[in-house]
């Protein structure tokens, strides 16, 4: 039998583990603060709920479970092959919290702050920052159509991050009709949005020379393209767009903008990015995303997604979330040598093995001031030692005796 994980999913050694689930409780905490509440959804959901998400390319990355016994028999006779899978691995949080919402309503107060910190499961192609099996920390605010919701998930993720000392970030956002409304201006069908759409998002990648490649590549009307090409050719802001965008979007964007700057008291920057898309199809104004300016990459994202709910309950319910990509996190903390603060010094009590009770009693006692682990006395005590220092132990000690530090 094989030894390895499965690609695309990882073993975590214990110091990896400590790492982990004191980030993720830093984060939790900085939620719970906030006046967020952490709910559980099933890692598994109806294969219906999940194709028919608008996940975007989320969609060809779901972990299809196939039907048991007489079901599978039955799909494998029909011939069908669409028909074998009845469930699947959820691809995001989003989908399931949309789920949970209606069937929950009745018991939840609008508007729901929720919390949820969980595994979510793609069919990636593994390779370094894309895994098949990963955390990620959201925040959601469901029944509120208001920018004030935006204003306190930014400034609440941003809060997060900086408890665990991410610093010097920039918050990226836009709004889904200001950039629809500018391509539909230069004059792209609304039938091309998605597509033209789906190339913006690569402008940070390559470039705006590009974009206009790949544009014209795709076969898109050569007017329209130049009239684009000669708008992302400069700078763009919010007033340079002008009429090309939808003004009541472009106000709630300044808005947002304007908060999160005093919110931020110069700890991270917010700025307005019209090449910002997000992947997601369900997503329906704003959108944003935290990229870091130290170590580069996007480290969180989310916005509003108004319609998806409606398609579980038949009415509008608006909400709006934001996700941090927490194994992005613990890769740059842990390539930056990031250290627990203000915590315990390990150390092993060492013992013979007829005096466990009093070892157990000692360690209590120590345990006032150190991590302590038990250990009958080994045969190799050098060769113990050697390891626990290896794993970062401060120290060690015999029952009865003064801890001592290691390679003193």
């Amino acid at each position: 039998m094989k030894i390895t994980t499965v690609k695309g999913t990882n073993d975590y050694l214990p110091e990896e583990v400590r790492l982990r689930d004191y980030i993720q409780n830093c984060i939790l905490k900085t939620y719970i603060d906030a006046g967020f509440e952490r709910i559980m959804t099933p890692a598994v959901e109806d294969i219906e709920n999940l194709d028919k998400s608008d996940g975007g390319d989320n969609l060809n990355l779901i972990f299809k479970i196939l039907k048991r016994g007489d079901k599978l028999k039955k799909a494998i006779e029909s011939g069908e092959e669409n028909n074998l899978c009845d469930m699947g691995l959820r691809y995001d949080l989003t989908l399931p919290l949309s789920r949970y919402y209606a069937n929950n309503r009745e018991k939840l107060v609008l508007p729901a702050k929720c919390i949820q910190i969980d595994k979510v499961y793609r069919a990636e192609r593994p390779q370094k920052g894309r895994l098949r099996e990963f955390v990620q920390c959201d925040i959601d605010i469901i029944g509120s159509k208001s920018i004030n919701s935006e204003i306190e998930l930014i400034h609440t993720t941003a809060k997060a991050l900086l408890s665990i000392g991410i610093e010097d970030f920039t918050v990226k956002i836009n709004d889904r009709r200001i950039l629809r409304g500018m391509l539909s201006f230069v004059g792209f069908e609304e039938s091309e949005l998605d597509s033209v759409c789906i190339t913006f998002d690569k402008l940070d990648k390559i470039g705006a020379e590009g974009v206009v490649s790949e544009l014209i590549e795709k076969g898109f009307n050569k007017d329209a393209i130049d009239k684009f090409s000669d708008v992302i050719s400069k700078p763009i802001t919010l007033e340079s767009l002008g009429t090309m965008c939808n003004d009541e979007s472009a106000k709630d964007i300044r808005k947002i903008i304007e908060a999160v700057e005093i919110l931020s008291n110069g700890k991270y920057k917010i700025k307005f990015d019209i090449s910002l898309v997000r992947g997601q199809g369900y997503y329906t104004g704003t959108v944003f995303e935290i990229v870091s300016d130290k170590f580069k990459g996007s480290i969180a994202g989310g916005g509003r997604y108004d319609n998806l709910i409606g398609k579980f309950v038949k009415e509008n319910i608006p909400a709006v979330g934001f996700s941090i990509g927490f194994e992005r996190i613990f890769a740059l903390l842990t390539e930056a040598g990031y250290t627990i603060p203000d915590s315990k010094k390990r150390i092993a009590l060492i013992y013979d093995k007829s005096d466990v009770i009093n070892a157990l009693k000692e360690a209590e006692k120590l345990r006032q001031e150190y991590d302590v682990v038990i250990c009958e006395k080994p045969k190799k005590l050098s060769k113990y030692l050697d390891k626990i220092q290896e794993k970062g132990y401060y120290g060690f000690c015999f029952l009865g005796e003064e801890v001592r530090a290691l390679g003193e």
